[in-house]
């Protein structure tokens, strides 16, 4: 039995120091502030030590071994903890600036709400604009879900309609700088900060379907409007947070989708745990299954009619673009 349970904690160990040799390894090359080549010999070394740990593990230096890999990787939790978001960069146009809320009774007023005219990739005109709203006149929330790179993943955006036909959308993402480009190991790592944007459709929603050409769905959602104010309110203080103190993006755990289920669980929504709220690709048969959908429809049809770029891009981004792209698609509230 002695030795069953020595097999059983060197099995843990060997676990352990493998996973926790990777994710420094990684650490080092992505955030240690040194040339590429420099990163990459940190990191194969410290690979190397968890290497030679485990091969001592079956020696009579086992715990001496195991002893020294702690005290080593508590160093580098340390050093991991002491790196903060900056609180200002090079930020790329579109994120150049935090929107900011304030909520004074019914009345709701957004600065730095992203309003681009978008007419590709790299030519826009920039506009960040100051719009009030009406808080009694808060309607709907719909979920946008743009499809960048297969079936699995989406980007998840959520926006808040107005009596009037007024919109106003959220994205939550990683902010980047000058010279960067997303990579969703990199920015497990501490390599970009977040932001949440609050953005006129034709900006946040046309730049998705019309010029990166994305598969964009929109669904309709079954929230009450006491729910949907209070939801509003939970971006409008993320918002204000982020723009005192910076966070890190973490392509894993502070996420798109991450930050919606956890603004929903602060306002006392059941969120149940589900493999869908991390691969989120497929979030829309999770809401399906909890209600929040039009489940008068059958789920394949419901996402087939869910899909709006090929209309976007037909009527192009203008006046209307947010009537338009909500012609034909299913409403449980209808």
């Amino acid at each position: 039995m002695r030795r069953a349970g020595l097999y059983g904690l060197i099995a843990l160990l060997v676990l352990a120091i493998a996973l926790a040799s990777v994710w420094a390894g990684l650490a080092f090359f992505y955030r240690l502030p040194l040339p590429e080549a420099g990163r990459i010999v940190a990191a194969a070394l410290f690979c190397l030590f968890g290497l030679a740990t485990l091969v001592a593990l079956f020696t009579r230096l086992r715990w001496r071994a195991v002893g020294l890999f702690a005290v080593v990787f508590a160093g580098v939790l340390v050093w991991w903890a002491s790196i903060t978001p900056p609180g200002d960069a090079a930020f790329v146009p579109e994120d150049a600036r935090q929107v900011t809320g304030r909520i004074e009774g019914d009345r709701l007023t957004l600065t730095n709400m992203r309003n681009f005219t978008w007419r590709s990739k790299t030519d826009f005109t920039e506009s960040w604009e100051t719009r009030s709203y009406d808080l009694s006149k808060l309607r709907t929330v719909d979920l946008f879900m743009s499809y960048w790179a297969g079936p699995a993943m989406a980007h998840t955006i959520v926006s808040f309609g107005f009596e009037g036909g007024e919109q106003v959308a959220w994205s939550i993402e990683a902010r980047y700088r000058v010279g960067t480009e997303y990579s969703p190991v990199a920015d497990a790592f501490k390599t970009d900060t977040l932001i949440v944007i609050a953005a006129d459709e034709r900006d946040l929603i046309g730049l998705r379907t019309n010029v990166r050409g994305e598969d964009v769905h929109l669904y309709r959602l079954a929230v009450p409007a006491d729910h949907a104010r209070v939801f509003l309110a939970g971006y409008v203080e993320d918002a204000n947070a982020l723009a005192t103190q910076p966070q890190f993006y973490n392509s894993i755990t502070t996420n798109c989708t991450t930050a919606i289920v956890r603004i929903l669980r602060l306002i006392g929504a059941s969120v149940p745990t589900d493999w869908r709220l991390l691969v989120n690709g497929y979030l829309q048969g999770y809401l399906y299954d909890q209600k929040r959908l039009d489940t008068r429809l059958p789920l394949k049809e419901l996402i087939e009619r869910s899909r709006i770029s090929e209309r976007a891009r037909a009527f192009g981004i203008g006046q209307g673009f947010s009537e338009e792209i909500r012609r034909g698609v299913p409403d449980p509230n209808g």
